[in-house]
């Protein structure tokens, strides 16, 4: 399977090999097990100004900024788009809301997973849509030594976010790399979407509640259905991808 998706990724890509320096990893869903906040926090926040929503709606609208999914539900109830102190107050009611709930708990596999990409020598980056410091700041006391704050792309840096491939650009232009030199690692539609549209190995894992099929239509190349498996996996992927170098 790893390797008729490598096949499968070079010739989607034109390329004529995978190099990986780097993986690009997303942080919600797959670094944090903080997806259930983020919803129940955005239900609560969309409930509250009579927004038109569902709690499935925010695992479809991942990867979006924050201030892209208010605008979103704007369009979506009202048919405008939300001002910018819409915009604004609205996330800040939603990130104190997610500051609340948040238990700061890793995704099961993923720190052993980051283990094994930098034993085999590729640098880890996190290229995220969320603009939540909580996490933040927990990323240095869950993955010590393992990410650089400043090579990071948060919602921050971005103009357009995901599913526009901007935010996986600039995480290769931060990393000094080219699109086959690098792969991602995403749980969400939005964010493989991005991975896929910026020329990336995108792997997908599946710890939310959607379908597979959802993730595989936004142009995943390989999927996992958790962060356990691919850690035990990763070696295989990697001694797959050196041998069809050679």
């Amino acid at each position: 399977m790893i390797e008729k998706a490598i096949k499968h990724y070079l010739q989607k890509q034109n390329q004529t090999k995978l190099s990986p320096k780097v993986v690009l990893f997303d942080m919600d869903g797959v670094l944090f097990d903080s997806m259930t906040y983020h919803a129940k926090a955005w239900q609560e926040t969309s409930e509250k100004h009579h927004l038109i929503s569902t709690p499935k709606d925010f695992y479809l609208f991942e990867g979006r900024t924050g201030e892209s999914t208010v605008n979103e539900l704007f369009l979506r109830t009202f048919g405008r788009e939300a001002t910018e102190e819409e915009k604004q107050s609205m996330y800040k009611e939603k990130a104190t809301l997610f500051n609340r709930y948040n238990e700061g708990k890793v995704i099961e596999g993923a720190p052993e997973l980051v283990s094994r990409v930098i034993d085999s020598g590729l640098k880890c980056l996190v290229v995220t849509g969320s603009g939540q410091h909580s996490l933040f700041n927990k990323l240095s006391e869950a993955y010590p030594g393992c990410f650089e704050r400043e090579l990071m792309v948060t919602a921050y840096d971005v103009k357009i976010g995901k599913p526009h491939p901007e935010p996986y650009l600039m995480g290769l232009a931060k990393a000094g790399v080219n699109a086959n030199e690098a792969i991602v690692v995403e749980n969400a539609p939005m964010g493989i979407e991005s991975s896929a549209a910026a020329g990336i190995f995108t792997i997908a894992v599946n710890t939310g509640p959607l379908s597979d099929s959802i993730l595989w239509d936004a142009g995943a190349d390989l999927l996992f259905p958790d962060m356990q498996t691919l850690a035990r996996d990763w070696p295989l992927l990697i001694n797959t991808i050196k041998k069809a170098e050679s």
